[in-house]
């Protein structure tokens, strides 16, 4: 069967945006008539274009659906299986399988796969056990995410845990088998082998939410990736004047090496950043730095990395001098706009430099409008333009997408 021709017939009934985040949004399902349980449906079409020196000019418009069911919870147990199809409709790129090399990158190669398969658990007061291939959002996806916004979702074989019966935390542990990447089965590197443990713990406190975290991240198929984070994060948000109010953000983070690695190395992660609010408009300035030693800098290979230092996506990998990133970034909440149900109108600007800021890498602009437009259908575009410096190329990116779920 030719998958195109399947998807094809998909788009007509209901395409979809990418969104720029760390999490997707929630699907809205709705209640099967005959089979007990919930269907999953959603579906995503985009146009991505990326213009990079040094390399030909890419264009893709791609597709992908996701068809799942999760059952009625019988004996404290639930159920969820869902498949995952991406098939490109204009595939002049590099999708990082299938060249040419000269080509710019665009990493959303055709696949279909198993996306999710667990069971879940909640026979303990306060507590839920799930099992399987799942997905995993730690926090704010900085360290543990998705990639939901790549057409191929990033899910893990794991074990787990989330309890809130040690109040006032929120506890989380997982155990990682196996890490399922967003460049699919026919991948060389789709999928890594995996003895990572997770902890993570959430708690209220009067200067706000407190994270502590500590991940050990073992891929013996990829040892270069490994090594044991911990941490620690304070986001809090007070109300001043009429209409106003302030937010604040810390974290703190050292690396080391841990496992499989061959490397030797203790590197740290800092992230200041304040946010001002009135009505329906925000601006946010950040200092964020990952530490490198000139031969190795701070990884986050499970990161949600395109809502990090920038959408063009020139960072996934931090150098090895390490990285700086100063951002300014403002936003516009339309909540009664002409046309659907929301408007936000984003846009950033963002100066890069090594860690100790001795040496310019460039800088980025960004901007997107995302338009909701009822509770199935949304619409996105974005762009990103990065002036590098060094040995960083000039890059322009653009995206138009279109979302369908229930």
């Amino acid at each position: 069967m030719r998958l195109a021709a399947f998807l094809l017939t998909t788009l007509v009934m209901g395409p979809g945006v990418a969104v720029a985040q760390a999490t997707p949004p929630p699907a809205v399902a709705a209640e099967a008539d005959v089979v007990p349980g919930t269907f999953l449906f959603e579906s995503r079409v985009r146009y991505e274009g990326v213009r990079q020196d040094g390399l030909d000019d890419a264009d893709g418009v791609t597709a992908r659906l996701r068809l799942g069911w999760r059952s009625p919870t019988v004996s404290n147990l639930t159920f969820l299986v869902e498949g995952e199809a991406v098939q490109a409709i204009v595939s002049d790129f590099n999708d990082t399988i299938h060249g040419p090399a000269s080509r710019a990158v665009i990493a959303d190669p055709d696949t279909v796969e198993l996306n999710r398969l667990q069971v879940t658990w909640t026979g303990l007061p306060d507590t839920e056990v799930t099992i399987g291939r799942q997905r995993i959002v730690l926090g704010n996806a900085r360290f543990i995410g998705n990639v939901g916004f790549r057409q191929n979702e990033q899910t893990f074989d794991a074990v787990r845990v989330t309890t809130t019966a040690f109040e006032p935390f929120n506890l989380t542990y997982a155990y990682i088998d196996r890490v399922h990447r967003v460049f699919g089965d026919d991948s060389p590197v789709g999928e890594w082998q995996s003895d990572s443990h997770l902890i993570h713990a959430e708690t209220p406190t009067p200067a706000g939410t407190l994270s502590l975290y500590g991940y050990w991240l073992d891929f013996p198929t990829a040892p270069g990736q490994s090594s044991a984070t911990l941490g620690a994060r304070l986001a809090g948000n007070r109300n001043l004047a009429e209409g106003w109010s302030a937010g604040w953000t810390v974290e703190l983070a050292r690396q080391s090496d841990y496992g499989s690695n061959p490397a030797r190395f203790d590197l740290d992660y800092s992230l200041v950043s304040g946010r001002l609010a009135h009505g329906p408009i925000s601006l946010v300035v950040a200092h964020e730095r990952l530490d490198g030693n000139g031969v190795r800098g701070f990884q986050t290979p499970l990161a949600t990395l395109h809502a990090f230092q920038g959408w063009a996506d020139v960072f996934l990998t931090t150098p090895a001098r390490g990285l700086t990133d100063v951002s300014a970034t403002a936003a516009y909440t339309w909540a009664e706009p002409p046309v659907g149900r929301r408007w936000v109108l984003s846009a950033s600007w963002r100066e890069f430099t090594d860690a100790d800021g001795d040496l310019d890498f460039g800088s980025e602009f960004d901007a997107a409008a995302q338009v909701t437009i009822n509770d199935h259908w949304a619409l996105e575009a974005k762009m990103a333009a990065f002036e590098g410096a060094g040995i960083f190329a000039d890059r322009d990116k653009a995206w138009l997408s279109l979302e369908y779920r229930f």
